[in-house]
């Protein structure tokens, strides 16, 4: 019998109205003829879209939820963001927002922060794909303000920043790190700078009006945690696909 899958389950972002998951690795886990070992869930990874599909299938069971009620993101690493009532696949998406229950919001990484929104009491939720160019284009921010369109208060919506590259491994060339603010690149971890994404979300998130205390950024690193996560940056074609996953819960 195989080992049961294994997701981190955000604590601010987990009570009766509003579900969120984000899938690790699971390396044990497999798919007949599948190239890449693990829960990969990447469309644009080096693997047969068919597996990729019975992914999404293992992955929807898991988080209780029908596949037809998933909106999933087809990244572009751009700063588009759309508001969704039904599932689906999204094409140049990367970022969506719903109030719509019974809808999950899908996004897929393997270094790029991922973001999850959720406003339980205003019943509004999203899900960004935040790598440095959407987050240098402000995708955050703009996910934040269709919330608000949607009806969510800005006090009372909470955030989770999932794992993705620390600081001490995003060396990045210095045409990048002229585009952030001093505060988030760090020239002294060797011969480029090293970009901060995590606080860049972080501040980000912030600067929107969002509490920090209803911020959770988690501490794992995409790139130095080779058991527990994909990345790109490590394994380039190699690479899977982690998900991180919001649903807006259709209760009583």
């Amino acid at each position: 019998m195989s080992s049961p899958l294994k997701f981190i389950r955000p604590r601010n972002l987990n009570e009766s109205r509003i579900l969120s998951w984000f899938s690790k690795k699971n390396a044990h886990h497999s798919i007949s003829n599948s190239r890449i070992p693990g829960l990969n869930v990447g469309f644009n990874s080096d693997e047969n879209q068919n597996i990729i599909l019975e992914q999404l299938h293992v992955l929807a069971k898991e988080t209780d939820t029908s596949l037809k009620h998933i909106a999933i993101a087809q990244q572009t690493h751009s700063n588009r963001v759309k508001v969704v009532t039904k599932g689906g696949i999204y094409p140049e998406t990367d970022a969506f927002v719903s109030s719509t229950l019974g809808i999950s919001l899908l996004i897929q990484v393997a270094d790029c922060g991922a973001v999850l929104l959720g406003d339980a009491t205003n019943q509004v939720i999203g899900a960004v794909h935040a790598g440095w160019r959407g987050a240098q284009k402000d995708i955050i921010k703009k996910t934040v303000e269709f919330m608000l369109d949607l009806g969510a208060d800005i006090n009372t919506i909470k955030a989770y920043i999932g794992p993705c590259i620390s600081v001490d491994a995003f060396e990045v060339g210095q045409e990048v790190a002229d585009l952030f603010p001093d505060q988030f690149v760090d020239n002294s971890l060797g011969i480029k700078p090293h970009l901060d994404l995590k606080g860049y979300i972080f501040q980000q998130l912030v600067s929107m009006g969002i509490v920090k205390s209803h911020i959770v950024m988690d501490s794992g690193c995409t790139f130095n945690d080779e058991s527990d996560f994909y990345s790109f940056r490590r394994e380039t074609s190699k690479a899977g696909r982690m998900a991180a996953v919001i649903k807006l819960n259709e209760i009583g």
